[in-house]
Protein backbone atom coordinates (compact mmCIF):
# COMPACT_ATOMS: atom_id res chain seq x y z
CA UNK A 1 0.00 0.00 0.00
CA UNK A 2 1.33 3.32 -1.05
CA UNK A 3 1.13 5.97 1.14
CA UNK A 4 -1.22 8.09 -0.41
CA UNK A 5 -3.38 5.44 -0.27
CA UNK A 6 -2.86 4.93 3.46
CA UNK A 7 -3.35 8.57 3.97
CA UNK A 8 -7.15 8.22 1.96
CA UNK A 9 -7.74 5.48 3.79
CA UNK A 10 -6.98 7.22 7.18
CA UNK A 11 -9.03 10.47 6.01
CA UNK A 12 -11.74 7.80 5.53
CA UNK A 13 -11.52 6.69 8.85
CA UNK A 14 -11.28 10.02 10.24
CA UNK A 15 -14.35 11.16 8.04
CA UNK A 16 -16.54 8.45 9.29
CA UNK A 17 -15.48 8.57 12.91
CA UNK A 18 -16.50 12.55 12.59
CA UNK A 19 -19.84 11.43 11.43
CA UNK A 20 -19.89 9.03 14.20
CA UNK A 21 -19.38 11.30 17.06
CA UNK A 22 -22.52 13.90 15.46
CA UNK A 23 -25.20 11.27 15.71
CA UNK A 24 -24.00 10.13 19.04
CA UNK A 25 -24.40 13.88 19.84
CA UNK A 26 -27.50 14.54 18.18
CA UNK A 27 -28.88 11.42 20.29
CA UNK A 28 -27.46 13.19 23.66
CA UNK A 29 -29.18 16.35 23.11
CA UNK A 30 -32.28 15.05 21.85
CA UNK A 31 -33.35 12.69 24.97
CA UNK A 32 -31.40 15.58 27.29
CA UNK A 33 -33.93 18.24 26.02
CA UNK A 34 -36.64 15.50 27.41
CA UNK A 35 -34.97 16.72 30.94
CA UNK A 36 -36.26 20.67 32.87
CA UNK A 37 -32.39 20.51 33.66
CA UNK A 38 -31.37 20.81 29.95
CA UNK A 39 -33.10 24.52 29.50
CA UNK A 40 -31.55 25.43 33.13
CA UNK A 41 -28.25 24.67 32.25
CA UNK A 42 -28.80 26.36 28.75
CA UNK A 43 -29.93 29.39 30.35
CA UNK A 44 -26.62 30.02 31.58
CA UNK A 45 -24.00 32.43 28.86
CA UNK A 46 -21.65 29.94 28.00
CA UNK A 47 -22.97 26.46 28.31
CA UNK A 48 -24.07 25.32 24.39
CA UNK A 49 -26.02 21.91 23.94
CA UNK A 50 -23.46 19.39 23.93
CA UNK A 51 -22.24 21.05 27.22
CA UNK A 52 -25.26 20.79 28.91
CA UNK A 53 -25.57 17.35 27.41
CA UNK A 54 -22.42 16.11 28.97
CA UNK A 55 -23.41 17.66 32.00
CA UNK A 56 -26.64 15.94 32.34
CA UNK A 57 -24.69 12.56 31.14
CA UNK A 58 -22.04 13.10 33.67
CA UNK A 59 -24.01 14.52 36.79
CA UNK A 60 -27.44 12.95 36.11
CA UNK A 61 -30.49 14.20 38.66
CA UNK A 62 -28.77 16.68 41.31
CA UNK A 63 -31.61 16.65 43.01
CA UNK A 64 -30.24 13.06 44.66
CA UNK A 65 -27.90 15.22 46.83
CA UNK A 66 -29.27 17.04 49.90
CA UNK A 67 -27.08 20.14 49.19
CA UNK A 68 -24.43 21.56 46.78
CA UNK A 69 -21.67 20.49 49.12
CA UNK A 70 -22.27 17.06 48.49
CA UNK A 71 -22.17 17.60 44.99
CA UNK A 72 -18.66 18.74 45.38
CA UNK A 73 -17.49 15.97 47.08
CA UNK A 74 -18.86 13.16 44.95
CA UNK A 75 -16.47 14.82 41.81
CA UNK A 76 -13.83 15.82 44.44
CA UNK A 77 -13.62 19.54 44.52
CA UNK A 78 -14.49 20.01 48.17
CA UNK A 79 -11.55 21.57 50.58
CA UNK A 80 -9.06 19.41 52.43
CA UNK A 81 -7.87 21.10 55.22
CA UNK A 82 -5.06 19.79 58.25
CA UNK A 83 -5.08 21.06 61.75
CA UNK A 84 -3.52 19.61 64.33
CA UNK A 85 -3.53 21.61 67.87
CA UNK A 86 -2.70 24.82 67.31
CA UNK A 87 -1.08 23.91 63.55
CA UNK A 88 -2.77 24.80 60.50
CA UNK A 89 -2.00 23.45 56.88
CA UNK A 90 -2.59 24.76 53.46
CA UNK A 91 -6.03 23.69 52.17
CA UNK A 92 -5.98 21.90 49.17
CA UNK A 93 -8.61 20.13 46.78
CA UNK A 94 -9.45 16.83 48.23
CA UNK A 95 -9.52 15.03 44.64
CA UNK A 96 -10.80 11.87 45.76
CA UNK A 97 -14.10 11.72 44.38
CA UNK A 98 -15.27 11.19 41.02
CA UNK A 99 -13.70 12.60 38.31
CA UNK A 100 -16.35 13.99 36.17
CA UNK A 101 -15.13 17.65 37.19
CA UNK A 102 -12.94 17.76 33.63
CA UNK A 103 -16.60 18.94 31.91
CA UNK A 104 -17.04 21.34 34.79
CA UNK A 105 -13.82 22.87 33.72
CA UNK A 106 -14.03 22.49 30.15
CA UNK A 107 -17.54 24.64 31.26
CA UNK A 108 -15.62 27.33 33.07
CA UNK A 109 -13.08 27.75 30.85
CA UNK A 110 -15.32 28.16 28.02
CA UNK A 111 -17.60 30.75 29.90
CA UNK A 112 -13.97 33.09 30.34
CA UNK A 113 -13.51 32.17 27.28
CA UNK A 114 -16.85 33.43 25.36
CA UNK A 115 -17.78 36.33 28.18
CA UNK A 116 -18.58 38.70 25.64
CA UNK A 117 -21.67 36.23 24.71
CA UNK A 118 -23.19 37.86 27.88
CA UNK A 119 -22.84 38.80 31.45
CA UNK A 120 -22.05 36.37 33.75
CA UNK A 121 -21.14 36.19 37.88
CA UNK A 122 -18.75 33.35 37.22
CA UNK A 123 -16.26 35.31 34.80
CA UNK A 124 -17.10 38.34 37.52
CA UNK A 125 -15.80 35.95 40.34
CA UNK A 126 -12.65 34.48 37.85
CA UNK A 127 -11.88 38.04 37.64
CA UNK A 128 -12.38 39.45 41.01
CA UNK A 129 -9.71 36.21 42.12
CA UNK A 130 -7.15 36.85 39.62
CA UNK A 131 -7.29 40.78 40.81
CA UNK A 132 -7.02 40.34 44.27
CA UNK A 133 -4.29 42.31 46.38
CA UNK A 134 -2.42 38.36 45.86
CA UNK A 135 -3.55 36.90 42.52
CA UNK A 136 -4.28 33.64 42.64
CA UNK A 137 -3.42 30.88 40.25
CA UNK A 138 -5.05 30.77 36.92
CA UNK A 139 -6.07 26.34 37.84
CA UNK A 140 -7.04 28.18 41.55
CA UNK A 141 -8.96 30.43 39.98
CA UNK A 142 -10.48 27.79 37.61
CA UNK A 143 -11.28 25.35 40.32
CA UNK A 144 -12.87 28.42 43.15
CA UNK A 145 -15.16 29.05 39.73
CA UNK A 146 -16.32 25.41 39.57
CA UNK A 147 -16.98 25.28 42.82
CA UNK A 148 -19.10 28.15 41.97
CA UNK A 149 -20.99 27.32 39.14
CA UNK A 150 -21.80 23.97 40.80
CA UNK A 151 -23.12 25.91 43.68
CA UNK A 152 -25.26 28.25 41.21
CA UNK A 153 -26.44 25.14 38.87
CA UNK A 154 -27.55 23.04 42.11
CA UNK A 155 -29.71 26.47 43.45
CA UNK A 156 -31.10 26.58 39.94
CA UNK A 157 -32.62 23.23 39.74
CA UNK A 158 -33.55 22.69 43.06
CA UNK A 159 -35.71 25.72 42.39
CA UNK A 160 -36.35 24.81 38.98
CA UNK A 161 -35.09 28.79 37.84
CA UNK A 162 -33.22 29.96 34.52
CA UNK A 163 -30.50 32.18 34.91
CA UNK A 164 -30.91 35.72 35.07
CA UNK A 165 -27.52 38.01 35.43
CA UNK A 166 -29.86 40.59 36.65
CA UNK A 167 -31.92 38.56 38.99
CA UNK A 168 -28.85 37.26 40.73
CA UNK A 169 -26.78 40.53 41.35
CA UNK A 170 -29.47 42.12 43.68
CA UNK A 171 -29.16 38.77 45.64
CA UNK A 172 -26.08 38.74 47.86
CA UNK A 173 -26.97 36.72 50.66
CA UNK A 174 -28.06 33.87 48.51
CA UNK A 175 -26.32 30.46 48.14
CA UNK A 176 -24.96 31.58 44.85
CA UNK A 177 -23.19 34.91 45.89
Amino acid sequence: MSKEQLRYCYAQQLLYLLAEKEKISIQLIDRSRLLTEFEILISLPGIGEISAALFIGEFGDLSRFSNHKKVNASIGIDIRRYQSGKYTGQDHINKRGNPKGKILYLIVRNMIRQQKAGPNHIVDYYYKLKKQPISKKDKVATVACMNKLLKCIYSMVKNNTKYDYSARSLRTNSIIL
